[in-house]
Order: C-alpha cells, then sequence, then structure tokens
C-alpha cells in the first residue's frame, strides 16, 4: 500500500500489535482470582496443620496464619484469603465438636427440656446454654460492622506483631493476678458474657488470640485455668462456625478451589483435635508462661522480618 502520510503514515497496524480496551479496575473488583488462585492443595495443608495447631493455643491462630499466608506470599488483606482463613476454622470447630460432644449434648438437651418445662430452667445446664448465646452477639456484631477494618487495615502484619506483645501482657498479667479458685460449674451469665465479648479483641487485632483474651478474662474473674479454657472452647463454637459459614460465599467467589478448602478444613479438624487434647492436658499442670515468652519471641521477630522488608505487611 502506498505510504499515505499525515494520521494514515503507521497504517496498516503491524500483525503482532493487539488493540484491547483498558480496564483500570483491579482483578478482584472484575471477579478475577490472582491472588487467591496461589492458594494450591499443599499451600492449603500447610495453613490447615497451622490453623488445627494455633487455633485453640494462647499464641493466635489467625496471627500465625496471616505470617505463613506472607511467607508463602499469599496477600494476607485479600478479600478471599480473610475468608479462606476463616472457613478453615470451622474445621478446628468440627473437633471441638466431637471432643466436647457429650458434654454438648448435655447442654443442648438441657435447654430443650427446659423450653418446655419450667421446672428444669433451674438447671446449671439450662441457663449456660443461654449464656452461650447471649454472649456470641457482642462479637456478631462487632464482626458485621467492622468487617470492612477487618479486612482491609487491620489485616496488617504490624497491627498482628503489635498484638501478640500485647496480649502476652494481658495474658501474664491475668495468670498472675487470678486466683484460680472458681470451677466452671461457679461460672454466671456475668462470666459468661465478660469472656464472650473479650473475643472483639481477637477479631479486631489479629495476634491478640482469640483463646488468648478468653482464657485471659476467665482468670482475671478468677476461674481456674481448666474452666477458663473449656470456657472459651464452648464460647468459640457458635462465633467460628459462623464466621466460617459466613465467609464461605467470599472464598468460593474468589477463586478458591473447592479442593484446598476441603483439604484445608479436613487437616486442621484432625491436628486441632490432637490440639485439644493436649491443652487440656497442659494446663491442668503448667501456667500460661510458655504461651507468653513464645508470643513474645514471635512478635520481635515478626518486626524484625517486617523492618528489614522480608516480609510484606
Amino acid at each position: 500500500m502506498p505510504d499515505l502520510g499525515g494520521p494514515f503514515a503507521d497504517w496498516p497496524p503491524s500483525p503482532l500489535i493487539v488493540y484491547r480496551p483498558v480496564d483500570n479496575r483491579s482483578r478482584n473488583e472484575t471477579g478475577g482470582t490472582d491472588h487467591v488462585s496461589a492458594i494450591n492443595i499443599g499451600q492449603a495443608v500447610v495453613l490447615g496443620v497451622v490453623e488445627g495447631v494455633t487455633e485453640f493455643l494462647p499464641v493466635s491462630s489467625t496471627g500465625h496464619l496471616k505470617i505463613t499466608e506472607g511467607l508463602m506470599d499469599i496477600p494476607v488483606d485479600d478479600k478471599s484469603v480473610v475468608a479462606f482463613t476463616a472457613v478453615i476454622q470451622v474445621g478446628a470447630i468440627a473437633a471441638v465438636l466431637l471432643y466436647f460432644f457429650r458434654d454438648i449434648r448435655r447442654f443442648a438437651t438441657a435447654w430443650a427440656r427446659g423450653l418446655v418445662n419450667r421446672e428444669e430452667r433451674h438447671h446449671h445446664d439450662y441457663k449456660f446454654a443461654w449464656w452461650v448465646i447471649y454472649a456470641t452477639i457482642p462479637i456478631v456484631v462487632v464482626g458485621l460492622a467492622a468487617k470492612p477494618l477487618i479486612e482491609g487495615p487491620l489485616a496488617s502484619l504490624w497491627v498482628v506483631a503489635a498484638s501478640l506483645i500485647v496480649g502476652s501482657g494481658l495474658m501474664w498479667l491475668a495468670d498472675r493476678m487470678g486466683r484460680h479458685k472458681r470451677g466452671e460449674d461457679d461460672t454466671s451469665v456475668k462470666d459468661a458474657m465478660l469472656v464472650g465479648s473479650s473475643q472483639i479483641l481477637a477479631l479486631l487485632f489479629p495476634g491478640f488470640s482469640r483463646s488468648g483474651a478468653t482464657m485471659s478474662t476467665g482468670l482475671m474473674l478468677d476461674l481456674d485455668r481448666v474452666a477458663a479454657t473449656r470456657l472459651s472452647f464452648f464460647l468459640g463454637i457458635p462465633s467460628l462456625t459462623g464466621a466460617g459459614l459466613y465467609e464461605l460465599k467470599d472464598a468460593m467467589g474468589g477463586g478458591v478451589g473447592t479442593m484446598p478448602l476441603a483439604v484445608g478444613t479436613v487437616v486442621s479438624f484432625a491436628v486441632a483435635y490432637a490440639s485439644i487434647a493436649w491443652l487440656l492436658k497442659f494446663v491442668a499442670k503448667h501456667s500460661f508462661n510458655a504461651f507468653v515468652i513464645y508470643r513474645i519471641v514471635i512478635g520481635l521477630a515478626l518486626f524484625g522480618l517486617l523492618g528489614a522488608g522480608a516480609l510484606n505487611a
């Protein structure tokens, strides 16, 4: 074709050049899965193990999951990654349901009987079942209201590092101040509400630890370590199960495959069951000092890695 000059000087275009409309939106906004597609089955196994080991130990499962995700170059503040983390927690909760099946059946039976028989309503198990329900309301309200913050700025590893250390101080004080004189049968609605509401600290500040916050609050209320630990387990069942089911749509919709989700959940179940059995035996004879020291070491190490640029916050 002859040279036309002017605006047609470069016509026809090179066949190697492909013209496409520019879309400045991110892949997450358009339904893409850049980040979440990085969670493969192998990584799901690793995250499942971390979740199972740390969910009920007072060391922050969310914090450890975020650190692990950071080490695997998975963005910790990605909406679908946050959802994936919540979903695999259901595996750990299933372990609690199985481990404490007899206790849960006792509470559920007493609650059902109390609904139809006024005499049964004086039973402690009936009251305890209602207390668990009441104590779950604050974290549900805050969780829904603060969801943008939880999935955004508060998902930073800087927050995790600071929360690990601050939470350690609270745990140390609670273990020293608590008189450890009250058992599970001595719990009241006040205990349940205060311990249940303390879960909000871990919800807003990943790294604080849900179990660490609830156990510490129980100790400050003079519950013994075993009673505080068991109360933490029971109060975690509705809140963590609800969070996992609520986030399932975001995990699936964000591009996380069904297989990684299933694998992570099953692994977390198996590991959590063993972790629960170990923790109850440990707290019956030991203080929380080991957890306090561990949290401080991990928090300081995380600050160092972030400061050196080895991890992306």
